[in-house]
């Protein structure tokens, strides 16, 4: 049975534990992104060019975190980001993130790539549960997924159109990481697997190869009107894209890097925010991915322009540490950091926190 283990005073903690719970290679292929892990560091140290701002003689008694977000009545802004092959971290995969995040009332976003199927998580977790969607090259398996999701009693579809490409990390490379054969897309199983294009002379691995079935405006427009649930799109960063997907009927967007696993050179996810508000106006819902590792850092994206955040890998350190306890644990953690945040800022509820409360650090 697991515990908590000693010495976890911070959500961040896990991430330190992590390296103990797992071996080398699973870890490395967990903390790295892509290359030389330069968008995984960005998204870090965008947090920390922001300082929250103290203000003095605020009334907190009847303080609180609680959002509305996608009809969803959420106990704080924290949800839980869709993580593949979860195996990798913990026997019980994503039945065990679904538990804790049924425990700690929190919103879960369940992979396509998820080592249990759809339906087993549903069983597992609580109400607030949304389906992340990989485009199938197959569109029947696509309406498929669809139909199982909201057959499972997701709220939301958070198709991701940023993945295309996913250049291996050389931390993970030089770790020897190799998927293990017990870490497969449980989702997909049922649906025959397109067999490998042989390429032409002169074609690109990228253009003609891992970019042959990404997805296009077209396929975000017939997903709209195909899927029987509200349409959120994950990998947004630049402001004319959000515009465009605003306008095309998006239920919301999720400002992401996906975890610097996609473009080394990419911008922060948080030094996106700003501007991806300001395009699409103040009441449109947008949510943050990337680089989450305390309730001050979930502070300050709220300040930037989110409605809530995603936590990715600190989900999987704590589900490697100390499986579902671990996840609710660090959960907790996050949001008892957020309230010191918010109360010491001055603000009682989420929508107090606004770019005011923060300032430069240096």
């Amino acid at each position: 049975m697991n515990s908590i283990p000693p010495g976890v005073w911070n959500a961040i903690d896990y991430e330190r534990l992590a390296v103990q719970s797992m071996d080398a290679g699973r870890y490395a292929y967990v903390a790295g992104g892509c290359g030389w892990d330069r968008a995984v560091a960005a998204n870090r140290a965008a947090f920390a060019r922001w300082a929250v701002l103290p203000r003095l003689l605020r009334d907190m008694r009847s303080g609180h975190s609680r959002i509305t977000l996608g009809g969803l009545d959420l106990p704080h802004p924290l949800l839980l980001a869709p993580v593949a092959h979860q195996r990798l971290a913990h026997a019980d995969a994503e039945i065990a993130t679904a538990r804790a995040a049924a425990a700690t009332g929190s919103c879960l976003v369940a992979s396509t790539l998820s080592s249990c199927t759809l339906e087993e998580i549903a069983a597992a977790s609580g109400p607030a549960r949304w389906f992340q969607l990989y485009l199938q090259p197959e569109r029947a398996h696509t309406l498929d997924l669809l139909a199982r999701a909201q057959a499972a009693g997701y709220g939301a579809i958070v198709v991701t159109l940023d993945a295309s490409i996913q250049l291996a990390s050389r931390a993970a490379l030089a770790a020897g990481f190799v998927l293990p054969a017990d870490c497969v897309a449980a989702n997909l199983r049922g649906y025959p697997q397109s067999a490998p294009v042989a390429l032409q002379d002169g074609s690109s691995r990228i253009f003609q190869g891992a970019m042959r079935h990404a997805p296009t405006w077209d396929d975000l427009h017939w997903l709209l009107q195909a899927s029987p649930l509200p349409v959120w799109v994950k990998g947004v960063l630049h402001p004319d894209d959000a515009r465009q997907l605003q306008s095309a009927g998006c239920a919301g967007l999720i400002v992401s890097n996906h975890g610097g696993r996609s473009l080394d050179d990419a911008p922060a996810s948080l030094t996106q925010l700003p501007a991806i508000r300001a395009a699409v106006g103040a009441d449109y819902p947008l949510l943050l991915d990337g680089g989450v590792r305390s309730g001050q850092d979930a502070f300050k994206a709220l300040a930037l322009g989110a409605n809530a955040v995603l936590v990715g890998r600190l989900q999987i350190y704590a589900l490697a540490v100390a499986g579902a306890l671990g996840v609710a644990h660090m959960l907790q953690l996050l949001v008892e950091e957020l309230h010191a945040a918010m109360a010491q800022a001055g603000c009682a509820q989420p929508s107090d926190i606004t770019p005011d409360c923060l300032t430069p650090s240096c």
